[in-house]
This record gives structure tokens, sequence and C-alpha cells, in this order.
């Protein structure tokens, strides 16, 4: 296990990004697990009411900063065990536009990171990658250990050299490693990804949902809950210099199930689900993604949820929290 460090008896984890989606799930994991949190997060993606609930518990400390910024970075890691770094562009279409967005946001402020790390005595690190790396793999479900990995998108090429700069650090000064190769993860407070844009369509024109693409792109989800416990489960059951996981459900859904979800979600009638055609839903999306998770699960994680259920109950969760 992770050597252990103590600040009044309890251990101090720094999220990077915990204002986040992902992130505050994440921190809401760790302060049930007793942990003492310390969340870094420019808010340029992230939402301040995200954590408000947790604003009067005195183990979770809230620092708006700037991975781009090393003098932040020094200050914040004084007293950390773990860094769990969530924190990138969340949003793969926005690279195609400003193409320097996933190479700061993902690989610099990664390598800033590593260094503070480096310079503070800090070991241990969760960086969250994802299924994006593998690009259009021949095989499927894919493995950890299909290779050659080609990305597609830049999104996708940020975390692959942000993967290849961590096991570098592991390598060259000792550091220890959780790698999380993320399917597609929903959940309520999501702000990006499919099933909150179709939400959004949706209250736009409630006749008529437009699907980019043919709807026959197929991929692995998983709930953002399943994802966070999976996360703390490897970095307890697993003990390598580097490990490396896929983290999915073993199945995947389609998007043209995904709209017909949506709508029967949202009790409107008549709606016209209407498809662009093509299939790509936009350049530098991969149409068929599936993830090997035998690996994961034989460490003996199972998911609550599968993709359907995870996309159902984000479906409901988001369209509450739009207001649809």
């Amino acid at each position: 296990m992770a050597q252990r460090r103590e600040e009044s008896g309890i251990a101090m984890e720094l999220v990077t990004g915990g204002a986040g989606f992902i992130g505050s799930h994440l921190v809401d994991a760790l302060v049930k697990n007793g942990k003492k949190v310390r969340v870094l997060d420019n808010f340029s993606s992230g939402r301040k009411e995200f954590l408000a609930h947790h604003s009067d518990n005195p183990y979770v400390e809230i620092i708006e900063g700037d991975l781009l910024d090393p003098e932040v970075l020094s200050l914040v890691m004084e007293g950390i065990e773990t860094v769990h770094h969530l924190a990138a562009n969340p949003d793969i279409r926005l690279g195609t536009e400003v193409t320097d967005t996933d190479l700061k946001q993902g690989t610099v402020a990664t390598y800033n990171i590593l260094e503070a790390m480096r310079k503070s005595g800090v070991r241990n690190i969760s960086f969250s990658s994802s299924s994006a790396i593998y690009g259009e793999a021949e095989i499927m479900p894919t493995p950890e250990t299909y290779g050659p990995v080609k990305p597609i998108s830049l999104y996708g090429a940020s975390k692959l050299a942000s993967e290849a700069l961590i096991t570098a650090w592991c390598g060259t000064f000792g550091f220890k490693a959780w790698i999380h190769r993320f399917a597609n993860i929903v959940g309520p407070r999501g702000t990006h990804g499919v099933i909150f844009d179709f939400i959004h369509k949706l209250k736009n024109n409630p006749a008529r949902l437009e699907v980019l693409g043919n709807g026959m792109q197929e991929k692995s989800y998983m709930s953002a809950e399943d994802c966070v416990k999976a996360m703390l489960h490897l970095i307890e059951e697993v003990d390598n210099n580097v490990n490396l996981y896929n983290l999915g459900t073993g199945d995947t859904c389609s998007v043209r199930r995904i709209a017909e979800i949506v709508v029967e979600e949202s009790m409107l009638k008549d709606v016209s689900i209407e498809y662009t055609g093509g299939t790509r839903g936009w350049a530098g999306d991969v149409p068929k993604t599936s993830l090997d998770v035998e690996y994961l699960f034989s460490t003996g994680f199972v998911p609550e949820m599968q993709s359907e259920d995870a996309i159902r109950n984000t479906a409901r969760a988001l369209i509450e929290e739009i207001g649809l």
C-alpha cells in the first residue's frame, strides 16, 4: 500500500479538477472513506455548487488555482499522500477548434504536477486516462495490452502523452502510479457528453432530437459512482510500481439507444429523432469502443450498474438538474 503521511491522524489527498463532474464524485467518496481532501480547481469547467455540500466540512479544503502555475502546485503539495489527477479539458470536440487546448490542459499540466510532486516528496499518483488513447482499435473488447495505440483525437493524444510522462517518473524517480483508462463516464452533475447534449437539444426543441452521425456509434459507459469506487478499489488492492487498468462495465450501448432512453425519460410525446448521417459524430470521434475489463474484475470489483442502467439513471438526474 502507499506510504501514508498523517495530519491530525487523517491522510490528506489532493484532487485536481475536484470541482468537476467525476472529480466531485471522487471527493464525496474520499470524504466518506474518512480522508482529508484538498481540491485544486480553476473552475473553467468545474462548478462550486458541486462541492457546496462540503462547505462546512473542516476536512475539505478548496483552492482555486491553475495547474499551469508552478507556484500554486508547490503550495498545494504540502502534506499530501496521494495526488488524484483528474483535471483536463472535458470536451474532446474543443480540441478541433483550439488545437493547443489538450496540450496545455493535459500534457503540460501533468508534467507540472509530476515535477511539483518530485520537488515536494510526494510519490503516489492516481491518473484519470481514457479509452480515447486506443483510437480505432482492431481488437474489441480492447485489453490494456493492446498496441500499438494510435489515438485519433488530440484529447486521446494528450492522455497517452501524460501516461508516458507518469511511467517515466515512476521509472526515474521511484513514483507509484495507478492509471485508469475510463470508458465513457456518465452520471449526475454531468456538464458535457451525449446525454447532456440530447437533453439541451430537447429543451430547445421538444419536437425534434438531432443525432450527430448515423446513431450506430457504440461505446462502453460507466456510472460516475462506479468509476470512483473502482479507482479507490484499485489503489487499495493493487500495489505494483505502475498499475494500469481499463475501467468500465464490460458492455456497450449505441447512440441510437441513448437517444431513445433520453426521449423516454423526458416524457415528451411524438419526438422525431433525426440523424445527420455518417459513421462519426464529429472529427476525432471513435465510432465504436469496447473495453476489456476482465483485469479490473479479477481484483474483485463488480459495478453496480451496466451501461444502459447508468445511461438511464444519468438521463433522469440531468433532466432534473437542467429542468427539461
